[in-house]
């Protein structure tokens, strides 16, 4: 039985929306297609069995995390407002 899910991943911002995407995006392999619209990812998977689609959104969802604590590791710290003297 083919199952498909798809997932929306809303973010703060396009340009952290875009380097989520373009981080998992090699790693679709034909089992995940991943879109970007905005500061929203799209991502559709399909598997042969509900178990097998569990297992790549599992594998998706890891991907995404790891993309997500590297891209706030590199992020500049927000630069507060200096108090008036």
């Amino acid at each position: 039985m083919r199952c498909r899910a798809t997932l929306t991943l809303r973010f703060r911002t396009a340009r952290e929306a875009d380097a989520i995407a373009s981080s998992v995006r090699p790693d679709d392999d034909g089992y995940v297609r991943t879109r970007r619209n905005g500061s929203t990812i799209t991502a559709t998977a399909a598997a042969d069995g509900p178990l097998s689609l569990l297992h790549t959104l599992d594998d998706y969802l890891a991907c995404v995390s790891v993309a997500e604590r590297t891209s706030e590791a590199v992020r500049p710290p927000a630069r507060g407002r200096r108090p008036r003297a």
